[in-house]
């Protein structure tokens, strides 16, 4: 059973749109994850605009992998990297820390992490 970050069962982040590595709701991950999408956050347009910006455009559809864009609101596994670069550039989107996979404190402090729940 996955763990969040609190020591907790992980819970679900976001079914609408369905989020995830594994695109199960949760911010599980595995060994061909290499992104670590571990982060449950409730991307901002700040942060959808930092993140454009470094090349990754989560605001913009695309059918063919079945992804309908993100807007500011909706529930996201993120990167931790990605989410760690935001907060140094103090963009982070707030975190949900019941569903934030605890691997992302093999990359980000918990305080870090705290400072931004939801």
């Amino acid at each position: 059973m996955a763990k969040n970050v609190l020591g907790g069962e992980l819970e679900s982040c976001c079914t609408d749109p369905l989020t995830g590595f594994l695109r199960d709701g949760f911010c599980n991950t595995n060994h061909m994850d290499i992104g670590t999408h571990v982060i449950c956050a409730t991307v901002t347009e700040d942060f959808l605009t930092f993140t454009k910006s470094r090349g990754n455009d989560l605001s913009t559809p695309y059918p063919a992998y079945d992804f309908p864009g993100l807007k500011p609101g909706d529930g996201w596994c993120l990167c931790a990297l990605r989410w760690k670069e935001a907060y140094e550039a103090g963009v982070a989107p707030p975190v949900n820390l019941e569903a934030t996979h605890e691997n992302a404190l093999d990359i980000i402090p918990l305080e870090a992490l705290q400072a931004h729940q939801n």
